[in-house]
């Protein structure tokens, strides 16, 4: 398959400049911090979900890769599904307790608001 590479500049105002050089922006990846200088808050959430409820673990520091794999962790202690979506790990029903629990197991400060 060709290279794209001009489906990464769709909406670039282009310069008439002849000189002008297009510099692609790379990024950079979260770097995670520690367990022990993770603050994590624990919620539980009923908002548009048709009643049921959830619980929200947000305010985590790193990448999507680390924050999937704690998800992941998370959701095999609880037995039940989850999901990462907007930087917060949802796990579904109401497990505040035991997810703070887990957590501080592993070396995080998270608290239940």
């Amino acid at each position: 398959m060709s290279n794209n590479d001009w489906k990464k500049r769709l909406n670039i105002v282009y310069s008439t400049n002849p000189d002008f050089q297009y510099e692609e922006e790379t990024e950079t990846a979260a770097e995670t911090l520690p367990p022990a200088r993770q603050n994590l808050r624990i919620a539980l959430d009923r908002r548009n979900r048709g009643g049921k409820q959830v619980t929200l673990v947000s305010d985590f520091k790193g990448s999507e890769e680390a924050m999937k794999a704690l998800c992941k962790q998370l959701k095999g202690k609880c037995g039940v599904g989850g999901s990462v979506k907007d930087g917060e790990i949802i796990i579904q029903g109401d497990f505040r307790r035991k997810i703070a629990e887990l957590l501080r197991d592993m070396g995080y400060k998270a608290r239940i608001i």
